[in-house]
């Protein structure tokens, strides 16, 4: 059987946002945001906040307890400078909130503590939903 994970990243995250379209939407303020201090330009895609919630619970189903700071690291990206030296910028921290919310809300995810970790584990009804898009 084919799980998520034994999927390239590329085509498992596309498969998944398809499959969320209908239990996430975007939040008015995608419109205008960037995806972290670092970038020069606003996400060219229509929906790049879908496709970014996709790769959230990609990445939890697969280092399942994982926080918020993990995820701003994650999704980090180097920063422009000028003359000087690029240096690494952490992603927006409120694009990652939101996302877990609204994963927490569709029962895809929930809070969890695994020894000393802490942060969001993937739930039956989340490993389910993966499960069958990795059968498609």
């Amino acid at each position: 059987m084919v799980s998520i994970n034994n999927m390239k990243p590329n085509e498992a995250v596309k498969k998944v946002s398809e499959g969320l379209e209908g239990s996430v939407e975007a939040p008015e303020w995608t419109k205008f945001v960037k995806t972290g201090h670092g970038k020069r330009n606003r996400p060219e895609q229509k929906n790049w906040y879908v496709t970014r919630v996709a790769s959230i619970l990609r990445k939890i189903s697969i280092n399942g307890p994982i926080g918020t700071s993990k995820l701003k690291k994650a999704y980090s990206h180097k920063k422009n400078r000028g003359h000087k030296p690029e240096r690494t910028t952490l992603a927006s921290g409120k694009i990652i909130r939101t996302a877990l919310q609204q994963l927490e809300k569709a029962g895809f995810v929930k809070q969890a503590e695994k020894g000393v970790h802490k942060g969001r584990i993937v739930t039956p009804k989340g490993k389910s939903f993966l499960d069958k898009i990795g059968k498609k």
